[in-house]
């Protein structure tokens, strides 16, 4: 019997939850925001102050929160990198993950290693703005004074673990938190030091990499640290997720992952390998569409749009297949299939299908046909999904939950509000102190209570949301054949099927009808 805390530190603020650590059961809860500069400027969105994260972890945990806690796990932002001099204090404030700056410098890199296909072998991933090893591109050309003193590098994760317990000589990670960084292998589970040296123009020193179970350390007052891990890590291991679960968020933007057992190299880029915080792997597929198609359709059918609740109403009155009406979501391009030029589209137009109900209708469908088709990805590389986890609020939407389950051709779980990346390091802090006692094994994390999650089945609705896919899938094809390409499996060969028949909404002349607010976008991979 105990008492664990977690700590998530996202780009916000600080959460705190802390817990039995037997149950999971939720005892205490602070929060504070991050406090902000009135004399920020522009650079504010995409740099922090590293400092102003301890400020509103001590903010969060006044009152006497973390009285009594035995173990304490730490979660944090990813794709953030805190350059260090060799004294350990930063040279910068630190780069953060929605730094759109640095696509040149993406493009550089791809490039001098060869390409794509050597970035997806090499680390799993393929440089783009956001990842770190980009950012310390371009901080070596933009700031090369700042390159030059920099000799250590860290995420928020490693250095909040490391100013928890001190500052010691030795210096922590955990595989999820190294594997978002562009220069450690999740497949070979090893630093790629020459990316560091590729894309900073030296060497500099990297945390170790702790298992799952181990402890950072202990703080000077006796207070065990486990290894921690990033905030997609922490939530999925918060949720309880296994092998045979994938979650969907359902922000402006889509991402879709799984829990396997590989690390899933992808010469396209289309998957990014990830690792999780228990030993497993996190395959990542990423959509630029899903909640902006739904608002979108909103404005047009001249809702405000944040109103999803009435375009939710309108939807479930049309019928499956929106009376054959198709939305492509690409609505900023799109990532899965990759056709970054490209635009949304609206197909299947006749005159008993132009009516706001039907668009409503082809607007969720064509969202979730997209994030399907991020699934298959998965599905076609061996990655089992019988469950899907909606994550964000649009989740919360009727249309959803009633679309989702045929669509996706999987049980549906819509968990309930709580921030699962805090719950999950404090499960992580639980498992760490369990081994440092003897009383858990290091293959073996606690089993803890799940919240109150809604759940909804296909059933016999199942051949429908087939049917769905195989229409979304064929206007798919025939507007951009073979976008998808092959590591789409089985929705590539939906659309080559003969859909006549099973098509929902087939639109034929004189047919008859037939019987958001804010975005919790939890990966940031």
């Amino acid at each position: 019997m105990g008492i664990v805390a977690g700590l998530d530190s996202s780009p916000e603020g600080t959460n705190i939850v802390v817990c039995d650590a037997d149950t999971g059961a939720v005892l205490k809860q602070g929060y504070a925001p991050h406090p902000v500069s009135e004399s920020a400027d522009e650079t504010a969105a995409y740099e922090a102050d590293p400092q102003t994260w301890l400020l509103s972890l001590g903010e969060a945990a006044d009152g006497g929160v973390l009285e009594g806690v035995q173990a304490i796990g730490v979660a944090a932002q990813q794709h953030a990198v805190i350059p260090l001099d060799a004294a350990g204090a930063p040279v910068r404030h630190a780069l953060t993950g929605n730094d759109k700056r640095a696509q040149g410098a993406a493009a550089d890199l791809a490039g001098e290693l060869g390409g794509r296909a050597a970035w997806a072998e090499a680390v799993g991933a393929v440089p783009d703005a956001k990842l770190p090893v980009t950012k310390l591109r371009r901080l070596a050309a933009t700031e090369p004074d700042h390159a030059k003193r920099t000799a250590q590098l860290m995420t928020p994760h490693d250095w909040l673990v490391w100013q928890l317990l001190g500052k010691p000589a030795r210096r922590t990670t955990d595989r999820g938190s190294a594997s978002t960084t562009g220069y450690w292998s999740a497949h070979a589970g090893e630093w790629r030091r020459d990316l560091v040296e590729l894309a900073l123009g030296h060497e500099a020193g990297l945390p170790e990499v702790l298992g799952p179970a181990e402890a950072a350390g202990r703080t000077p007052e006796g207070l065990l640290i486990s290894a921690g891990t990033g905030e997609t890590m922490a939530a999925v291991f918060g949720l309880g997720l296994g092998t045979g679960d994938a979650v969907v968020t359902l922000g402006a933007s889509g991402a879709v992952y799984a829990v396997h057992d590989t690390a899933l190299p992808d010469a396209g880029g289309t998957i990014t390998a990830l690792a999780d915080a228990t030993g497993m792997h996190l395959p990542v597929v990423h959509t630029l569409n899903a909640v902006r198609a739904l608002r979108g359709a909103a404005e047009l059918l001249g809702l405000a749009p944040t109103d999803l609740e009435r375009l939710s109403e309108l939807a479930l009155t049309s019928t499956p297949g929106a009376h054959g009406l198709v939305l492509l979501p690409y609505l900023d391009g799109e990532r899965t299939p990759s056709l970054p030029q490209t635009a949304g589209s609206l197909h299947g137009l006749r005159r008993e299908s132009m009516r706001p109900e039907h668009l409503a209708r082809a607007a969720f469908e064509g969202m979730l046909c997209g994030l399907a088709d991020a699934l298959e990805v998965l599905r076609a590389r061996g990655v089992s999904v019988r469950r899907v986890f909606l994550l964000g609020a649009a989740a919360g939407l009727p249309a959803v939950q009633a679309l989702a389950p045929a669509i996706f051709q999987a049980q549906v779980v819509v968990p309930a509000s709580a921030d699962y990346a805090a719950l999950g390091a404090a499960r992580q802090a639980a498992w760490a102190l369990g081994v440092a006692e003897g009383r858990l094994g290091a293959d073996a994390p606690p089993v803890w209570e799940t919240g109150p999650h809604e759940t909804f089945e296909a059933d016999e609705e199942e051949a429908l949301g087939q049917a769905v896919r195989q229409q979304y899938a064929a206007v798919r094809e025939s507007v951009y054949p073979g976008a998808l390409g092959l590591a789409a499996g089985t929705a590539g060969a939906a659309a080559a099927g003969d859909t006549a028949g099973g098509e929902p909404g087939s639109g034929q002349p004189g047919s008859e009808d037939q019987e958001q607010r804010a975005e919790q976008e939890v990966p940031q991979s």
